[in-house]
């Protein structure tokens, strides 16, 4: 009897100590000495953006020729580790296919003040798009990895802007769902203050939504990201990644599904006064 006694305490006590600790848990920010230009190709550079004094928000790639079209701006959330200026990969497919890219930070990670939430990641989220859709012009695109798909979803909900599409890569269904499923011994669909539900997040969105899956991912079981695409009502998208996992699906630019991705988005018209006129290069 006294055994199970100390067994219930210590499940109570473990139960208590998650409850407290969960955002240390959940986030895991990679804070940076200092925040300056990062190399992404050849003589180019991630600069730090807005620019200096004007509040730090993430880093900027332009499209990578002022000989191409420009195809709108791309806001992307990173995932849960390390920080934007290690994403990138992204602006290395996306601009030099004529994007201008946004790695947004969230406050906490990558030299920003802040405590990440779930409430304060999402609001950041909508006024970083608000402000690259300001200086770029659209169509507005987001991108969102793990932990950013479901930033990147709660970002599209709000139906004051105007968000052409989302690519969601390796993303979950509900938090509390994926966390029940991992933590199955804990009630942690009840423990949790941060919820990110991307299905209701979704719900009522009409623009692409495009899903990348991991086929054996470890941190974000497939069924999960397949649960969210069948709950999609808007016009939807799937991509497998065969064999990959949460930290090794084909980020390489060259890899055919970036341009598979991009030509179905391209359906979506570009409305002209939403649109540049030119990529302009520019110093980056």
């Amino acid at each position: 009897m006294r055994i199970v006694i100390y067994g219930v305490i210590g499940y109570l006590l473990l139960v208590g100590l998650v409850w407290l600790l969960q955002r240390k848990l959940l986030y895991f920010p990679d804070p940076v000495a200092s925040i300056q230009a990062v190399p992404w190709a050849e003589g180019k550079f991630l600069e730090p953006w807005p620019e200096a004094g004007k509040g730090f928000r993430g880093y900027v790639g332009r499209p990578f020729s002022n000989r191409m079209p420009c195809r709108g701006t791309v806001v992307v959330f990173h995932g849960n580790a390390g920080s934007a200026r290690d994403r990138g990969y992204y602006p290395r497919a996306l601009a030099t296919r004529g994007y201008h890219v946004v790695l947004a930070e969230y406050p906490g990670y990558g030299g920003r003040a802040g405590e990440p939430s779930e409430a304060v990641l999402i609001q950041d989220g909508r006024e970083t798009a608000r402000r690259a859709l300001a200086d770029w012009g659209g169509p507005l695109w987001l991108w969102g990895e793990s932990l950013g798909a479901a930033v990147a979803a709660g970002v599209a909900a709000d139906h004051t802007l105007p968000v052409a599409g989302v690519t969601l890569i390796t993303p979950w269904d509900r938090l509390t769902d994926l966390a029940q499923s991992l933590y199955w011994y804990l009630p942690a669909r009840w423990l949790l203050r941060d919820r990110y539900d991307t299905i209701a997040a979704l719900h009522h969105f009409t623009g692409l939504v495009a899903v990348l899956i991991a086929e054996r991912d470890e941190i974000i079981p497939a069924r999960h990201s397949q649960r969210l695409y069948e709950a999609l009502q808007a016009p939807k998208q799937r991509w497998v990644f065969a064999g990959a996992g949460h930290n090794n699906w084909p980020a390489d630019p060259e890899a055919a599904w970036w341009n598979e991705a991009l030509e179905w988005f391209d359906r979506v018209a570009v409305e002209p006064d939403n649109a540049p006129d030119a990529c302009g290069a520019g110093d980056f």
